[in-house]
């Protein structure tokens, strides 16, 4: 199971999660409008949640309901399905 970044992360992007996490599995690119976390990589460690300052990050499990559409959106980024 990996954390999974959703909805309140769209337009924001800030970046205070990426410098946390201590395997480097938080991307987005300059054209992507949020930052997505690598299933394959993360460790569930839970170190980028709290960093967060828009409380975008979850554990997969506990993603809210009105964003459990960002689960397959962040599987999808990295080619991934769930």
């Amino acid at each position: 199971m990996a954390y999974i970044i959703a909805e309140p992360c769209v337009d924001v992007k800030d970046a205070s999660c990426v410098a946390v996490c201590p395997v480097d599995c938080i991307h987005g690119g300059p054209d992507d409008t949020m930052l997505y976390i690598n299933p394959d990589e993360c460790i569930d460690c839970g170190a980028c949640a709290p960093e967060c300052p828009v409380s975008a990050i979850f554990p997969e499990d506990q993603v809210p309901e009105q964003w459990r559409q960002f689960i397959q959106m962040n599987y999808a980024y990295f080619g991934k399905t769930k």
